[in-house]
C-alpha cells in the first residue's frame, strides 16, 4: 500500500495526498447480501433537534457487515476480493467459505486473494487466522481483538493499528495495545493475526474542504471566535484567546480525567497509556 500526490495544477491538488487503489483494490461494487442502508441523521435526533453539530451533507453510503466474532470455527475460506469499506480507515476483505457463506473481515497487512483463512483453536497463527489469546504464541502482533469472550472484536480495528501479546498469567492474557496501555484481557477472547491494513492512511492529506464535506463534515468554528452567550471562551476586546480551555458546556477539555475512578475493568490495566 502507497500514497500519490498531485501535480500542483489546481490549489485543491497541491497538498492533496490519498492512498492508491489501483493494485490493492481487486473489486469496485460491495457484495450485495452484505449490505445494507444507512441513514444519514445530518445530527438531528428523532425529534428532528440538532444535536450533534458541524454534521450533514456527504456522500451517501451503504454499510458493510463485518465479521468482527468470527465463529465459523475450523471452516476455511479463501479471499475473494479486498474492497474499499467508506465507513471505516482499513480496507475489507471478502471471504467465500467452503460451505457457500460469504463474510467480510478487517483485511491485515499482506493479507492477498486466493489467500486461505481459517479461525478457531486449532488454526495455525498466520496473517488473517482469528485464534483464542490461549493458542496465540507470545510476542505475536494482533488486532480485532475481544474484550470478552463472544463480544466480537473491540480492540485495533483502525487502519495501520495493531496490538502485541506481552505473556500471560493464569486465566490471562497480557496485551500491550496501540495506546501504550498494558492490560489483561481472558486468554478465551479471540484476536486475529498481522497488523490492520492501509498503514499509509495517516499519511494522507485532504487537500481541500470540499473533501471534508464530502465525508459528511461541515465547517467547525472555535470557541474563542463566539460571543460569551455562546461559549464560555469567547468574547473579550479585539482578538482575545485565554482561560482555561473547556467545551461549549463548562467541562475542561484538557487534562481532565475523565474516566470513573472505580471503574469495574480498572483492575485489569496493568499500565496506563502514555501521555
Amino acid at each position: 500500500m502507497a500514497v500519490r500526490k498531485f501535480k500542483p495544477t489546481t490549489p485543491g491538488q497541491r497538498h492533496k495526498i490519498i492512498g492508491v487503489f489501483k493494485g490493492t483494490i481487486t473489486a469496485t461494487k460491495p457484495e450485495k447480501s452484505l449490505t445494507v442502508g444507512k441513514r444519514a441523521s445530518g445530527g438531528r435526533n428523532s425529534e428532528g433537534h440538532l444535536t450533534a453539530r458541524y454534521l450533514g451533507g456527504g456522500h451517501k453510503r451503504k454499510y458493510r457487515i463485518i465479521d468482527f466474532k468470527r465463529t465459523k470455527d475450523g471452516v476455511p475460506a479463501v479471499v475473494k476480493s479486498i474492497e474499499y469499506d467508506p465507513n471505516r480507515s482499513a480496507r475489507i476483505a471478502l471471504l467465500y467459505y467452503v460451505d457457500g457463506v460469504k463474510a467480510y473481515i478487517v483485511a491485515p497487512n499482506g493479507l492477498e486473494v486466493g489467500a486461505t483463512v481459517v479461525s478457531g483453536a486449532e488454526a495455525a497463527p498466520e496473517i488473517g487466522n482469528a485464534l483464542p489469546l490461549k493458542a496465540i504464541p507470545v510476542g505475536t502482533v494482533i488486532h480485532n481483538i475481544e474484550m470478552r469472550p463472544g463480544q466480537g472484536a473491540r480492540i485495533a480495528r483502525s487502519a495501520g493499528t495493531f496490538a502485541q501479546l506481552v505473556s500471560r498469567e493464569g486465566n490471562y492474557a497480557i496485551i500491550k495495545l496501540p495506546s501504550g496501555e498494558t492490560r489483561k484481557i481472558l486468554s478465551e477472547c479471540k484476536a486475529t493475526v498481522g497488523v490492520v491494513g492501509n498503514s499509509e492512511h495517516s499519511l494522507e492529506q485532504s487537500g481541500k474542504a470540499g473533501r471534508s464535506r464530502w465525508l459528511g463534515r461541515r465547517p467547525h468554528n472555535r470557541g474563542v471566535v463566539m460571543n460569551p452567550v455562546d461559549h464560555p471562551m469567547g468574547g473579550g476586546e479585539g482578538r482575545a484567546s485565554g482561560g482555561h480551555p473547556r467545551s461549549r458546556k463548562g467541562l475542561y477539555s484538557k487534562g481532565l480525567k475523565t474516566r470513573a475512578p472505580k471503574k469495574h475493568s480498572s483492575k485489569y490495566i496493568i499500565e496506563r497509556r502514555k501521555k
